[in-house]
């Protein structure tokens, strides 16, 4: 059985000066609560066959593990004392800080990760969505009365969603959940701050001297999921750069040999989504590459596909449906989905 706990904050709640904090603010609350630490946990979930892990992103916190179904009430009920009771150690948090840091490092030096900073800020000025990474002065400011003022001010029920997925019994799940989680604060009302965004001719440039490859991320905002025509823009997407076979993936891997591994991307945020393109090419294509991309795109406007080429990628986008819903995890990536 599958159990996640999702929660409605991440990053998209933190303050300009505060990025990543919600991060640090997941990685103590894997170390602990009032009654067990880290390791006390990690061994009981594996006595009951499985695993529990707690991630941060954007939008949601999530708090979820895989245990054999005769243990589902056992593990909600650590799931619940983990969100309800974490211990927020200090004695951990220079280390867990000193990780952070470490992977804001990594991630620095990564092209794609570069240029996908110059994007959101692009797409996104001045909003939580754009800001992609923090200084690492702003790392070493956090503290743990940080952690446990943004822990206050955005953890609670109210923003809280349960999702069991498995074999399991219904009635003991239920009286479990009850149980577990009938002490939990309210907390603050599901809120996000309004996005919006923007519409941009900007060409925004990182010159790393000497690379062999260059990083191409073109894109703009699209339609959300809330648009009735959302289903026909995932089926473009596919047509034209989200699949193997799609139209770009052809020209400039197949066809051009100017990358490897190009893909088109519809990124949905609350409220907002962005398409974009994404490749790694050899820097002497750079040009040739975009000019490319930007043929296709203008192609799919101008000419209708045909018959066979969409009927193609009808029959794809249904096939990875079935198949993303064919696991546990994909019931509740799917169900997380139609939530938002």
């Amino acid at each position: 059985v599958n159990v996640n706990l999702i929660i409605k904050t991440g990053n998209v709640h933190e303050g300009a000066n505060q990025v990543w904090l919600s991060d640090l603010t997941a990685n103590l609350m894997r170390e602990g609560t009032t009654t067990m630490n880290s390791a006390e946990i990690s061994k009981k979930v594996a006595a009951m066959g499985g695993d529990l892990n707690v991630n941060v992103g954007m939008d949601q916190a999530t708090i979820s593990g895989s245990v054999l179904s005769e243990f589902a009430g056992d593990l909600i009920a650590i799931v619940a004392d983990l969100v309800m009771n974490p211990s927020f150690p200090t004695s951990e948090i220079e280390r867990l800080k000193s990780d952070l840091k470490r992977e804001l490092a990594v991630q620095k030096v990564r092209p794609q990760s570069q240029a996908a900073e110059k994007f959101f800020q692009t797409i996104y000025p001045e909003h939580p969505y754009g800001r992609y990474f923090p200084a690492e002065e702003m790392l070493t400011s956090f503290t743990v009365d940080m952690v446990k003022d943004f822990y206050g001010k955005n953890f609670g029920a109210k923003r809280s969603v349960m999702y069991v997925v498995g074999k399991f019994d219904e009635g003991q799940v239920s009286a479990a959940i009850d149980k577990s989680f009938s002490g939990w604060v309210a907390g603050p009302d599901i809120s996000y701050p309004e996005a919006t965004a923007k519409r941009t001719n900007d060409i925004v440039q990182v010159d790393r001297k000497g690379a062999p490859q260059t990083t191409i991320l073109v894109g703009l905002p699209t339609l959300t999921p809330k648009d009735p025509d959302y289903i026909a823009m995932e089926v473009t997407n596919s047509m034209l750069g989200g699949s193997f076979g799609s139209r770009i993936t052809r020209n400039i891997r197949e066809d051009k040999g100017y990358t490897y591994s190009p893909r088109s991307v519809i990124q949905n945020r609350r409220g907002t989504s962005v398409w974009y393109e994404q490749a790694d090419v050899t820097t002497e294509f750079t040009g040739a590459s975009l000019t490319e991309i930007a043929k296709e795109i203008n192609l799919l406007q101008k000419e209708a596909p045909s018959k066979e080429e969409m009927e193609g990628i009808q029959k794809y986008e249904a096939g990875i449906f079935v198949l993303r819903n064919s696991t546990a995890g994909g019931i509740i990536n799917q169900l997380n989905f139609i939530d938002q």
